[in-house]
């Protein structure tokens, strides 16, 4: 696994707590590996992640908006081309 590209530190990328962290694999499913390989992960609390209804797992709105903070993160690095290569799916 890579490290996060929008990240440095093990604490909460919504709310910079450090306590009951999870991973979270921006691009899931079919994509998990390539979230994986290419550092599009972050970490987040139990709440953030999926143990509440305000959580990026149940939360469609603040889903997306990690999804495309990460891509343009991505592209920044590889650029758009290289991004639609691998995760075959344009969120902006």
């Amino acid at each position: 696994m890579s490290k996060s590209i929008l990240q440095n530190n093990k604490v909460c990328y919504l709310t910079g707590r450090t306590d009951s962290l999870h991973m979270h694999h921006i691009y899931s499913g079919s994509r998990r590996k390539s979230s994986d390989k290419w550092g599009c992960w972050v970490w987040l609390t139990g709440e953030r992640h999926n143990l509440s209804p305000d959580s990026v797992h149940f939360n469609h709105e603040m889903n997306i908006d990690l999804k495309r903070t990460c891509q343009r993160q991505f592209e920044e690095i590889y650029g758009h081309e290289k991004f639609m290569e691998v995760f075959g799916k344009n969120y902006l």
